[in-house]
C-alpha cells in the first residue's frame, strides 16, 4: 500500500440499531473498582484511570470492539481525502444523537472541543491537534478537518475528538461542566463523592438500542485495598469488581455463582528515571543499562504477579512496529554492578525511587517495591517514597508549578492500547519536553533523533514504511535505554456473579472498565 492508497479510503456506514428492542433498563448495581478517576472533563484527564469514568459518560467518533475493530461510533462515516501532503478529513456525524439534557449532537460541539484540546492551557493533549490546519462546519451534521501534512495519530486515536456540549459547557463554565459533566453516552453522570463512589444512571434516550446497559442505576465503589475489596464481593456488598488480586486468581475460579475474565489491559509499565537532570547518574547510558540488567523482571511476574505479567521489549506483540527479535536486556547484577563501576559509581549512589501504592493495575505496590530492592542490591540504594495516584500522576508531570520534578526513578507507565500502538506514548514519555505543546508531557529524555523520528512516524500513514520507523525507533530506544526500562505488560482479572450480573466487556475507552452492556439477569 502506498501513501495515496492509504490515503483515499472510505470507511463503511455500520448500522446499529437493527434487531430487536432491548428491554428497559430497571434495577441497580453496585460495583467496585481499585483506583479512581481524577477528572470528569474529557478534555483534561491526564492517564487511563480517568476513562473508568470518561469512556462511559462520552462518547468518541470511533472506537474499537472487542477484538480490536475499528467501528464508526458518532461518525456515521468518515473518509480521507486532500493530497498526500495536505490530508483532509471529511466526517459525517450520526443523526439523532442527544446529548444526557436532550440537546442534540451537531459539528459544532467537536469543534467546540477541538478548540478545548488545541489549547495547552485547557488540555494535556494539545499536540495531538497540532497538525490540524483548520476546522469547518459543513452543516450540523458534517465537518471537515485540513491538517498541515499527515497525521496518523488521529486514526489511532478514534479521530481524537470528544463529544462535547457546546451550549451546556458555555452556560454553566468548565469548572460547572466538570462538576456536573454531559456527553452522549449509555450512562449520565449522577454524583461523585471523591474516595467514595461515583453514581451512574442509564440514560433513556440513549441513540445506540443495540448496545446499551440493562441495568437502570449503577453505584461505582471505590474500594484500593484488595482484601477490603474482595471482602466487599464475598459478603454481597458489591456484585461485580475488577482487579482480582492475583493471589487469589485460583480462589475466585473456584468461587460458587462466581464468572471471572482476564484480559491483557493494553497497558505498557516501564521504570523511567531522571536523565533530563544535569547532575543526575541516569544521564550515563551505563547507569541506564545497569538499572535494566539489575533486576529480575520474570521473577517479579511469577512471584508477586503470580504470572499475570507479559514481558516485552518496547513494543508488545501485535501492536504497530512490534519486532520478535528484539528481546529485553537479561537479568545479570553481575554486570550491573560493572557497569555502575565503569560509570564512575564504585561504590553506587543513593536515589529517590518513586512507587504508585494505588493500585491502578493489580500489585503494581509491590511490585515497585521489587524492583527497588533489586536496584538497592547492586548498589543504586533507593529512598522509597510511595505515592497515591493523584500525587504520582502529578510528580511525574513534566512543566507543572509546586513540588520539584521527578528527580530519581519512578515506577510509571503508559498505554500502548488494544491492540497497540506506540506512537502517542512515546510522544509523550519519549520525545523531549517542550512547555506549552504537550510534547514530552512526562518525559524526562532529550534525544533530538528521536524527537524527529517520532514526529516524522505521525506522517506516514503507509502502515508497513511506518511500522518500519517505529522499529527502528524501538532499537535506539532499547540499545540507549531510552525513556524508561521496559518492564511487562499486566493482565486484569474482573469477576461478577453469575446468576445476577450480564457483561460484555469493551476494551475502550475505559481500558475494559467500559460498561456499555452491564445489565442484570
Amino acid at each position: 500500500m502506498n501513501l495515496r492508497q492509504a490515503l483515499m479510503f472510505c470507511a463503511a456506514m455500520l448500522p446499529f440499531a437493527a434487531g430487536a428492542q432491548p428491554k428497559p433498563a430497571t434495577g441497580s448495581l453496585t460495583i467496585a473498582l481499585a483506583a479512581e478517576p481524577t477528572t470528569a472533563d474529557p478534555v483534561r484527564y491526564a492517564a487511563g484511570v480517568d476513562t473508568y469514568l470518561i469512556g462511559n459518560v462520552f462518547e468518541q467518533l470511533l472506537r474499537p470492539d472487542q477484538d480490536g475493530t475499528q467501528l464508526n461510533w458518532l461518525a456515521e462515516s468518515y473518509k480521507l481525502g486532500g493530497t498526500a501532503e495536505k490530508p483532509v478529513l471529511d466526517v459525517a456525524i450520526r443523526p439523532g444523537v442527544l446529548f444526557h439534557n436532550g440537546d442534540k449532537l451537531t459539528a459544532s460541539d467537536f469543534e467546540f472541543a477541538y478548540q478545548r484540546l488545541r489549547d495547552p492551557k485547557d488540555s494535556r493533549w494539545a499536540h495531538l491537534q497540532a497538525m490540524v490546519e483548520s476546522f469547518e462546519v459543513i452543516d450540523d451534521l458534517h465537518f471537515r478537518i485540513r491538517f498541515k501534512e499527515p497525521d496518523v495519530s488521529y486514526l489511532i486515536g478514534n479521530l481524537q475528538l470528544w463529544a462535547v456540549p457546546k451550549a451546556y459547557t458555555q452556560k454553566v463554565g468548565l469548572d460547572g461542566f466538570g462538576q456536573a459533566p454531559i456527553g452522549t453516552g449509555p450512562w449520565k453522570f449522577v454524583s461523585w463523592t471523591v474516595k467514595d463512589e461515583i453514581r451512574l444512571e442509564a440514560f433513556d434516550g440513549y441513540w445506540n438500542q443495540e448496545h446499551r446497559p440493562g441495568v437502570k442505576k449503577l453505584t461505582i465503589k471505590f474500594i484500593p485495598e484488595d482484601l477490603t475489596r474482595v471482602a466487599a464481593y464475598k459478603t454481597g456488598a458489591i456484585d461485580w469488581m475488577d482487579a482480582v488480586p492475583p493471589s487469589m486468581g485460583a480462589e475466585f475460579k473456584t468461587l460458587p455463582n462466581t464468572t471471572t475474565i482476564s484480559f491483557n489491559t493494553g497497558n505498557n509499565l516501564f521504570l523511567n528515571f531522571a536523565s533530563h537532570l544535569p547532575n543526575s547518574p541516569f544521564r550515563d547510558v551505563r547507569v541506564r543499562r545497569a538499572v535494566a540488567h539489575a533486576i529480575d523482571f520474570d521473577a517479579i511476574i511469577k512471584r508477586v504477579l503470580f504470572g499475570q505479567g507479559e514481558r516485552y521489549a518496547e513494543i508488545g506483540p501485535g501492536a504497530a512496529g512490534y519486532d520478535p527479535t528484539l528481546k529485553p536486556l537479561p537479568y545479570d547484577p553481575k554486570k550491573a554492578r560493572e557497569l555502575l563501576k565503569e560509570a564512575g559509581f564504585p561504590n553506587g549512589f543513593e536515589t529517590p525511587c518513586y512507587n504508585l501504592t494505588t493500585p491502578r493495575e493489580s500489585n503494581v505496590k509491590e511490585m515497585g517495591e521489587a524492583s527497588f530492592a533489586y536496584l538497592s542490591a547492586v548498589g543504586i540504594r533507593c529512598q522509597i517514597r510511595q505515592l497515591e495516584y493523584g500525587a504520582w500522576i502529578s510528580i511525574g508531570r513534566r512543566g507543572r508549578t509546586g513540588p520539584p520534578e521527578m528527580d530519581g526513578v519512578i515506577s510509571w507507565m503508559w498505554g500502548q492500547g488494544v491492540p497497540g500502538d506506540p506512537g502517542i506514548p512515546w510522544a509523550g514519555h519519549l520525545h523531549s519536553f517542550e512547555a506549552g505543546t504537550g510534547w514530552g508531557s512526562y518525559s524526562y529524555t532529550s534525544v533530538p533523533e528521536i524527537d524527529a523520528m517520532i514526529q516524522q512516524q505521525r506522517r506516514i500513514l503507509d502502515p508497513v514504511a511506518r511500522g518500519a520507523l517505529l522499529q527502528k525507533i524501538a532499537r535506539i530506544k532499547h540499545d540507549e535505554v531510552l525513556g524508561g526500562v521496559t518492564t511487562y505488560r499486566p493482565l486484569v482479572t474482573f469477576a461478577w456473579r453469575t446468576d445476577k450480573v450480564t457483561f460484555k466487556p469493551w476494551p475502550t475507552p475505559g481500558i475494559w472498565r467500559n460498561f456499555q452492556e452491564l445489565g442484570l439477569k
